[in-house]
Order: C-alpha cells, then structure tokens, then sequence
C-alpha cells in the first residue's frame, strides 16, 4: 500500500496556498510534478482519482473560510434571505454582488473545461503567471488607495473584480490573488481585500466542487475515500492557519512578501525550464 506522506504533502500545500495571493492550483501542478519526477507512489494513480483528492483538499479549505468568517457568511446569507422577502439592505447588496461577481469565473470555467479539459496545466504556464501576476499584485498594491471597504461595495466594482477571476482559470494565477489585485486597484482597504476574495472562494469552490465531487462516492474506492477525508480535513487546518496568519499580517502591512515570492518562483521555474532544459510539465 502506497504512503499516506504525498496525501499529507498535497493536503498543506493546498491549505496553506488556497487563500494566499499565491496560487494553490499551480502549487498543486508543481507538487504533482514533483511526485512524478521523483517517482513517488500515490493511491491516486489515475486522472480521475487524482482529481478527487484536489477536490477533497479544496472541499477542507472551504470548511476553513466558512469556519473562520462565520460572522461575515451569517450575515451576507441574511441579507440575501432578506432580499427574497422584498427588503433591501447593505448585506442584501452586498450578497448580490458576490453572486454578480462569481458569475464571470462560473461561465468561463465551463467553456475552459469543455475546450481545454487540463491540457494547459504545465508548468511552464505556472511559471510565467506566477511571475507576471506576481508583478501586478505588487504594483496594485503599491499604487491603489485605501478608500473603499467592504460595505461600501458597488455594482461596478463587484462586477470588475467578477471579471478579473476569470484570468484565475490560468493555472499559476491565483483566484484569490487576482481577486486580491483587483480589490486594491479600485481602493479598496488590504484586509477588505482579502476577505472579498476569501467570501468569493465560498461559491467558486462550490461550483468547482460539484462538477466533480460526487465521484468519491460513485468511485466506490473505500481507501480513496478515506484519503479524500483525511486530506480535506488537514487542508481546513493547514487553511485556517494560513487565513489567521495573513488576516492579521495584512492589518499592518502589505502584499509586497507575497508578491516578492511569487516573482521569485516565477523566476526559479522560468531558469530551470529555459536554462536548466527540464522538461516539466504535468500530465
């Protein structure tokens, strides 16, 4: 029987990298990659039963954003309730909006997936968008206000970060660090940033999960199914910790160390692809 460290392995990464400004979809790419060049044995050795475990750990992370911003889902959730009886307030407007701005991604997530399925998913492609995007969060960062808070959210601006997720579907991306970007360039506060991205992820990783998630059960992989809940249930510790943590650096300081550290692995992969001559890229 396969070791249970690479379930371990993939569980943190995709914890502690779902909500950082950092890309836990080209982390995950890289951390399958390094599986297959060192020759780590899995259980998930086909396509599908590798897709089950990325749906299980992101399934944990969404228990985590749930957990910690409670408050913040009660009362967006009341508001929408309230908006179905005829009464409109902030929270009612800003629930509409989330759903305004999880519509972009949604729609061009489908059509991705019926034309590209994950051909793309190399990292080559991580390379490059955690460089170029790395380099933008920076530069929102440093240029965009801090005039605007989450309350104060309008339709416009629900819409333009909407839009701005769809550039996520680029694995190395980052949705909640292309959410992030957006949120600072239209002036938003930096901790109001992240929590927009973090309420965000609540649908889009609904919607992603769905598409998929009913395989663990249909699989009929008791040992599968297993893996999948100890890595979902890993993901949601290692994603409250990294949640707590940027929550509370962002409070006093800025994106500029995530942004560094992206730029800094987009460079490290591009030397090792073009330099080095690897040949790296995931199937």
């Amino acid at each position: 029987m396969a070791s249970l460290l690479p379930i371990v392995v993939l569980a943190i990464v995709q914890g502690i990298t779902e909500f950082l400004p950092i890309s836990s979809s080209g982390h995950l790419v890289l951390t399958w990659e390094v599986f297959e060049q060192t020759g780590v044995a899995t259980r998930a050795g086909t396509a599908n039963e590798r897709l089950t475990l990325d749906v299980a750990v992101h399934l944990g992370s969404l228990g985590a954003v749930i957990l910690y911003f409670w408050r913040d889902v009660a009362r967006v959730l009341a508001g929408g309730f309230r908006l179905f009886t005829g009464r409109v307030t902030n929270d009612g407007r800003l629930f509409l909006y989330l759903v305004v701005a999880t519509i972009p991604l949604v729609a061009a997530g489908l059509l991705v997936n019926t034309l590209f399925g994950s051909g793309w998913r190399s990292v080559e492609v991580v390379a490059w968008a955690s460089l170029g995007f790395g380099l933008l969060l920076w530069f929102a960062d440093r240029t965009g206000l801090t005039i605007s808070k989450m309350e104060h959210t309008t339709f416009g601006q629900a819409l333009v970060i909407g839009l701005a997720q769809v550039l996520a579907l680029i694995p190395g991306t980052s949705r909640s660090g292309i959410a992030m970007t957006a949120a600072r360039a239209l002036g938003f506060e930096r901790s109001d940033a992240a929590t927009i991205s973090m309420l965000l992820a609540i649908p889009a990783i609904l919607g992603a999960s769905a598409l998929f998630g009913y395989d663990i059960y249909k699989s009929g992989n008791l040992a599968l199914q297993s893996d999948a809940l100890l890595a979902a249930l890993l993901a949601l510790a290692a994603a409250l910790l990294a949640i707590a943590g940027m929550m509370a650096w962002l409070r006093r300081a800025t994106f500029t160390p995530f942004a560094v550290y992206r730029i800094l692995l987009g460079g490290l992969l591009l030397y090792l692809i073009y330099v080095e001559g690897l040949a790296l890229k995931l199937q």
